[in-house]
């Protein structure tokens, strides 16, 4: 029975419960929208391998380290394989088209990031061509390249003109994985270094260290950085994930900003569903004093109103599951694919949508529910509403 008059007492004024709930459900959908933006800025992190250690340069990671470090690493216990890479960049198009560019070791590249799924006869025929490169399966299709097409890349790091053919197209393992990075033979770009400016050969941007056992990763990194101490290039090796953590903090404040914003759409679901239900509690004050003579209890009234305001909040809350991925799919169709590599809608932000509208409903009945409780039945009969 209460079930029913908490159906009927949010359909009594349908333009004003629909109005509600689309106002919940478009605060709703910008809230999942900023807690996509949040998630998808650490999806990096997220999927970082724990079997994987990052060695950089101590003083920053724009200082490189010498190639011969690779050998020496590669001989410490725990070990299993050592990849380099170095950020290339330059420009393809124009400089609006930004995607990670890469010099790599191609041998060991994808031995290191199993993520990376290349097909062998791609694989083969990338490692065979000097001036080759792989390319993550969406900058291919935003692109339109296919394996065969010739790019074009004008240095700025590593000036002059660069021709890279494309030889292999990768796909990620997984929705999470990037699939917007470029890579390329080290080689290529050491024997240009070696004609053009020789000081700038024989040095390679990070170690890419993949290990047997993840929980040595304290100590095998301790190892590495002790057999460069006190040299002119000292290291500093960290877990994948603490890597990518680091490059985070640059944004901590943009991201504080964002999440400070989702609260505060929750605090705005709050006073719109709030305003509603006082609105329906006052112009029902009579119809509360009738019930509490036929012996309805303090109890029933509780569950008729905040039910009725749940009901609306989780109405809310469904709609705004949808205008969530309306947003989502369109955030990711307007902003380029290589500034959020990884933008999806996680299943914990959608939980967070619906536990939030269940908990916005129960707060918002509370102001009315009480005013009504504590309403004596001879004041409910008196009000006109």
């Amino acid at each position: 029975m209460i079930l029913k008059l908490m159906i009927k007492n949010a359909l009594r004024h349908k333009l004003r419960t629909s109005l509600t709930v689309l106002g919940i459900g478009i605060a709703v959908g910008a809230f999942g929208l900023l807690r996509t933006v949040i998630t998808s800025w650490y999806a990096s992190v997220e999927v970082a391998a724990a079997d994987r250690l990052i060695t950089r340069q101590a003083v920053s990671f724009i200082f490189p380290l010498p190639y011969a470090y690779r050998d020496k690493i590669e001989k410490i216990p725990g070990v299993e394989k050592v990849t380099y890479l170095n950020w290339f960049q330059g420009v393809y198009i124009d400089k609006d088209q930004f995607f990670p560019r890469m010099a790599a070791d191609v041998n060991t590249l994808f031995d290191v990031y199993p993520e990376f799924i290349v097909s062998k006869e791609e694989l083969e025929a990338f490692k065979r061509e000097r001036n080759a490169c792989v390319l993550g399966q969406d900058i291919a299709d935003k692109y339109g390249l296919k394996v065969g097409d010739i790019m074009n890349i004008e240095g700025d790091i590593y000036p002059g003109q660069w021709q890279f053919v494309v030889r292999a197209i990768y796909k990620p393992r997984t929705p999470t994985v990037d699939g917007t990075q470029m890579f390329f033979h080290w080689e290529y770009l050491d024997e240009r270094m070696k004609q053009d400016s020789p000081v700038r050969a024989g040095w390679v941007g990070w170690y890419a260290v993949k290990i047997k056992n993840p929980d040595d990763a304290a100590m095998i990194s301790e190892q590495i950085d002790a057999l460069f101490a006190n040299s002119s290039s000292e290291t500093k090796t960290e877990t994948e994930k603490a890597f990518q953590n680091s490059f985070l903090k640059a944004y901590s404040a943009i991201i504080t900003a964002i999440n400070i914003m989702a609260v505060l759409i929750i605090g705005v679901i709050l006073l719109v569903l709030a305003n509603t239900m006082i609105m329906s509690a006052r112009e029902r004050s009579s119809e509360y004093a009738v019930m509490k003579t036929l012996g309805f209890t303090g109890k029933h009234l509780f569950g008729l109103v905040t039910g009725e305001s749940v009901l609306i909040g989780l109405i809310g809350g469904m709609a705004g599951y949808f205008i969530t991925v309306f947003f989502v799919n369109g955030f990711s169709m307007v902003v380029p694919k290589n500034y959020f590599p990884v933008f999806v809608l996680e299943d914990i932000t959608m939980v967070q949508e619906f536990v939030f509208a269940i908990i916005v409903g129960l707060i918002a009945g509370i102001i009315p529910v009480y005013h009504t409780i504590k309403t004596s039945i001879i004041d409910g009969f008196r009000h006109i509403g």
